[in-house]
């Protein structure tokens, strides 16, 4: 009876929630508007040019609010809208001219993104994720092993390969196999999760924050993989100490895995020219050509096949992701243009960004309000003002990258975990997460910090 009573209770909170979030997306479009209409009527009029800026800050708040909560009460739109909305809204309110809404989007991200998912998707559609995994647990006999092992998976699939995308292969692959070994499935997609936070964290294609970073950086690919690569070994210890310690029911029984794991189906030929692919992509990398460049070329050349049709690929590819950072590039301009004043950022400077543990402190926070690739794009124009901006980026890079691990709700990868235990039935609440995510953060923020601060 409780269970009935509770729904027509819950309903009128809902729609009082629904008629707030209407209202305020209705006030922001008023805004946006009433800047784009009064430097037209009154061209010289301080008005004018203040209601243009108010509704610059309107929108860049407004937005990020959105991206940080996920949705609008009473409205089916996603953050890729939000994004877009929030885009369309800064050249309407005339706080960024449409020339330069193009100019602000920055097609290497963009292009290194979309180049990493073809190649993760042949990859999937060959079947070798789910062979590279089976291989490994047939060598791991025990529970903590068969934790170390799907934590080095993930963590090193994610360091090359995207931990988004990841994620999504990982999962349920994860899942049946826990299934059929008949051990608790929550621990073991903890490691997924967590591990291709902190495996992401070593190069500039571990995640889609660092893709941005390498992209507005200029760090060589061996530079970035070569000082960030350390804490991302030392998170991964981290990350299987922390699991098992608080999970001791299930690895420290002394209890052996036997059983028959699923069989799964590879496409040889397809798996070979994805891997030779995957080689040659990284190898281009290390050499030291565009990241975006050598990702979109192989990518490309991958589709040239008889045996998987493009549209197989196409439905891979996260199209909302490309559609959600091309109009965050747009909102951050717009906000930068119409609010970014020097005094504003000489105000932040006296903050002391310059120093490591600082800088990496805001980012962790403001990673963990607004999301990680937000937050990159917000601190952009102060890291640009720092003296030694290398470091200044790895430091956002890692830090960024491991505050995702703080709460379930941290990076898209948690997210991506959660829904699909959900799917199965494996519910994966706050706190099972953040009792272990919480202080693996801490540890290996720390961790980061004291590296770059040597």
């Amino acid at each position: 009876m409780a269970k009935r009573s509770a729904a027509p209770e819950a309903a009128p909170k809902r729609r009082v929630g629904a008629l707030v979030g209407v209202a305020l997306v209705g006030l922001v479009v008023a805004l946006a508007l009433a800047g784009a209409l009064l430097p037209w009527l009154a061209p010289k009029s301080l008005a004018g040019r203040d209601a243009t800026t108010f509704a610059a800050a309107a929108v860049f708040a407004a937005s990020y609010l959105a991206l940080a909560v996920g949705k609008i009460p009473g409205l089916a739109i996603d953050r890729a809208g939000v994004a877009l909305v929030g885009a369309c809204l800064m050249v309407v309110s005339g706080a960024l001219p449409l020339a330069d809404a193009y100019k602000a989007v920055d097609l290497d991200t963009l292009t290194l993104l979309l180049g990493m998912m073809i190649v993760v998707a042949n990859l999937r559609l060959s079947g070798f994720f789910a062979l590279a995994n089976a291989w490994v647990v047939r060598r791991a006999h025990r529970p903590l092993l068969l934790l170390a092992a799907i934590t080095l998976v993930s963590g090193a699939f994610s360091a090359f390969l995207v931990n988004d995308a990841i994620c999504l292969v990982l999962a349920p692959l994860v899942l049946d196999l826990t299934v059929a070994l008949r051990r608790n499935p929550v621990p073991y997609l903890l490691a997924v999760a967590l591990a291709s936070n902190v495996g992401s964290t070593a190069t500039i294609t571990g995640n889609p924050q660092n893709i941005m970073i390498g992209s507005l950086s200029q760090i060589p690919y061996g530079k970035f993989a070569a000082a960030l690569t350390p804490v991302a070994l030392a998170g991964l210890v981290l990350t299987v100490l922390l699991v098992a310690v608080l999970h001791r029911g299930e690895f420290f029984t002394g209890a052996k895995l036997q059983a028959r794991l699923p069989r799964y189906r590879a496409n040889k030929a397809l798996m070979l020219r994805a891997l030779v692919g995957t080689a040659a992509m990284v190898g281009l990398f290390f050499a030291g050509q565009p990241p975006a460049k050598a990702a979109i070329i192989v990518g490309a050349l991958l589709l040239l096949t008889r045996r998987v049709r493009s549209e197989r690929v196409y439905a891979e590819i996260d199209w909302s992701l490309l559609l959600m950072f091309a109009g965050l590039f747009i909102i951050v301009a717009g906000a930068q243009r119409a609010l970014l004043s020097q005094d504003a950022i000489d105000a932040v400077a006296r903050l002391h960004l310059d120093r490591v543990p600082v800088l990496a402190g805001v980012t962790a926070v403001l990673s963990n309000l607004v999301s990680n690739v937000p937050a990159v794009l917000m601190i952009k124009p102060f890291v640009a003002a720092l003296p030694d901006q290398t470091l200044a980026w790895l430091t956002v890079a890692m830090a960024s990258t491991l505050a995702g691990n703080f709460t379930v709700l941290g990076s898209i990868a948690n997210l991506i975990v959660v829904q699909r235990a959900a799917g199965r039935g494996v519910t994966i609440s706050f706190w099972a997460y953040f009792r272990v995510g919480a202080p693996l953060t801490v540890l290996t923020i720390l961790l980061g910090v004291a590296w770059l601060s040597r």
